[in-house]
């Protein structure tokens, strides 16, 4: 079970990045016309109260830039380190990354036509699906960190099954999601309420289920600190970069990012598309893409795999511990 489930998690990613594009192409099919007023001559005359324009805005090319720059350097930067150091168990987080650039490169459309509902409706469902990747690689790690420190006995859930239980809810959340957004932009009043409730229940699920992950991650730590004394010093004569406290601290500052984000986009949902907060570009990028970026731009001078190594050095590790243990119980006198 375990080995199926180990590659599953690495299609997590792939399956991440297909769902995005069937759901931006087939929820395009929502956006045609119904009984509307004619479309203003100028859209950008009067956008906060043009019907047309779903962000109630014209998105800034100059914030747009600077956002779709630093997240795909990010993106390839982590998709180097992944090549040359390892750590593929963050694949997740990589190509969400670029995931993401791609839903903040859309805005530059949004920018040249503000009341197309088509690229509205993929810039929105990429960025707001894309983080489930970056959710899904913090729990991977997780469970790479407590294993490999030999502490797993300090979580409330066995590192094994935290990969599993935590995906897995990240998978439903995503789905229920999905299935909200793609619905929540229908031009049926019915539909389109019907979708963003459900929209919202998915969000409100994983960030319930996320923080709940955040608490267990900082209770681990405290545990670590407290009752292993040798583990949490181990690294203390390296430099602060191969210090072992340093990617827990990258693991927590990452949580905090994406804590942020899911508070600010549930808040945004519950006051409705056409609230205060979701038609606020200071908001857009202050409360959702700045600490996303954060979350995931921690790993690079923290990048997991010069920390954890993979599966099989892992493994080797591990089997020679036991063979020590072995031969120095064969070893030990036998007193009569």
């Amino acid at each position: 079970m375990t080995r199926i489930f180990s590659g599953a998690r690495y299609k997590h990613a792939e399956t991440l990045s297909k769902l995005l594009v069937m759901l931006s192409l087939a929820s395009s099919a929502l956006a045609a016309p119904g009984d509307l007023p004619p479309r203003p001559a100028d859209p950008y005359a009067d956008p906060a109260n043009d019907i047309y324009n779903p962000l109630r805005y014209i998105a800034s090319n100059a914030l747009t830039a600077v956002a779709f720059a630093l997240i795909m350097l990010v993106a390839i930067i982590q998709t180097f380190m992944t090549w040359r150091i390892g750590g593929k168990f963050m694949l997740a987080m990589v190509i969400a990354a670029y995931t993401f650039s791609v839903g903040i490169g859309l805005r530059f459309g949004l920018h040249a036509q503000p009341e197309s509902k088509g690229i509205y409706i993929a810039e929105y469902l990429f960025v707001v699906l894309s983080p489930c990747g970056f959710i899904a690689a913090d729990y991977v790690l997780l469970g790479r960190m407590s294993r490999w420190l030999k502490c797993d006995a300090h979580l409330w859930i066995r590192a094994k099954r935290i990969t599993l239980v935590f995906v897995l809810s990240d998978v439903v959340t995503f789905l229920i999601q999905a299935a909200g957004g793609s619905t929540s932009t229908s031009n049926n009043p019915d539909t389109a309420l019907a979708g963003s409730r459900i929209f919202l229940a998915g969000l409100a699920l994983q960030l319930l289920s996320f923080l709940f992950f955040t608490i267990l991650y900082a209770r681990f730590i405290y545990r670590v600190y407290k009752h292993e004394p040798q583990v949490w010093a181990q690294d203390s004569g390296k430099p602060f970069y191969h210090d072992w406290r340093a990617l827990a601290f990258a693991l927590g500052l990452s949580c905090l990012g994406i804590l942020i984000r899911s508070i600010y986009r549930t808040i945004e949902l519950g006051e409705g598309y056409h609230g205060h907060l979701a038609t606020t570009e200071a908001f857009f990028y202050g409360l959702d893409t700045l600490p996303l970026f954060i979350a995931i731009a921690v790993y690079v001078p923290f990048w997991p795999g010069r920390f954890i190594p993979n599966v099989v050095a892992s493994k080797a590790v591990e089997g020679q511990d036991e063979e020590k243990k072995s031969t120095d119980t064969a070893a030990t006198p036998v007193h009569t």
